[in-house]
Order: C-alpha cells, then sequence, then structure tokens
C-alpha cells in the first residue's frame, strides 16, 4: 500500500511540475510576443491539443467494444451465408435444377456482397 501512495505521490508532484512549467510557458509567450493577439498561441493550442487526444480516448474505449462485435458479426453472417449458398448448390444438383442468369441489378449485388465480404 506504501508503494502505491508514493506512486502517487510522485505523480501528483510530476503533475504539478508540468502545469508549472505550462505556466510560465504561457506568461513567457504574452510577456515576449505581445504583438501576436487574435492569433492563437502555441499553449492554447497545445492545450486544445490536449483536450482532443482525451476525447479521442475517450471514445476510442466507447466504440473498441462495438467494433469487436461488428467483427465477430461479420464473420457469423459470412458463415451463415457460405452454408446457405453450399446448401443451395447441392439442392441444385440433386434437383437438376437450372436456374436462370443473373439480372443486372442482381449482378450488382452480388458485387457489392462481395467487396463487403470478401470471404465468400
Amino acid at each position: 500500500m506504501e508503494v502505491e501512495v508514493n506512486k502517487m505521490e510522485l505523480f501528483q508532484k510530476a503533475d504539478s511540475g508540468l502545469d508549472c512549467i505550462l505556466y510560465r510557458l504561457e506568461y513567457k509567450i504574452k510577456n515576449n510576443h505581445p504583438n501576436s493577439t487574435g492569433k492563437k498561441d502555441p499553449v492554447t493550442l497545445w492545450k486544445e491539443l490536449s483536450a482532443i487526444k482525451s476525447q479521442y480516448r475517450t471514445l476510442h474505449t466507447y466504440f473498441k467494444p462495438v467494433a469487436v462485435e461488428q467483427k465477430e458479426m461479420k464473420g457469423r453472417i459470412c458463415i451463415t451465408l457460405n452454408t446457405t449458398m453450399t446448401m443451395i448448390q447441392q439442392l441444385q444438383k440433386l434437383t437438376d435444377l437450372k436456374l436462370s442468369p443473373l439480372t443486372e441489378e442482381k449482378k450488382t449485388t452480388e458485387k457489392q456482397l462481395k467487396s463487403h465480404v470478401p470471404d465468400l
């Protein structure tokens, strides 16, 4: 427990040190570049970038399970579709059923399906 407390204290000191450096940097930029009014200084841009990174991490954490589930569902759909196509081909052989050629619409649909599901 004491080790964790020491680590926490070190982290807090480092965080405080970074805040101090940021404050000094902001102060120097404002004093050394007073003509840059209306323009965003590097510190402000850095703060905005940090906020954007934080939002990205939050969104990534939120959507990662969704992406995993989507990939699993795609795999299940491919398996089911392949099984269905195999069954249809076997039924065609057993019944000597000849299918009419695909229409242009069906060919387009088939191409789209194969582009989204390359495992077919």
